[in-house]
C-alpha cells in the first residue's frame, strides 16, 4: 500500500497520498505548494 496512509480524521479509511510521493520527508508547506502547482500546470498543458 505504498503512497497511502490512514489519518484519524478519516477513521480507518485509507487516504491516497501518492500525489506527494516525489516530495522529500520534512519539506515545508512552500515545497508542497510548489510541487502541487507544478503538477497542476502540467495537467493543464496536456
Amino acid at each position: 500500500m505504498a503512497g497511502q496512509s490512514t489519518d484519524d480524521r478519516y477513521g480507518d479509511e485509507e487516504v491516497d497520498t501518492s500525489h506527494l510521493d516525489d516530495l522529500e520527508d520534512g519539506c515545508g508547506c512552500a515545497e508542497v505548494w510548489e510541487h502541487l502547482s507544478e503538477e497542476d500546470s502540467a495537467d493543464d498543458s496536456e
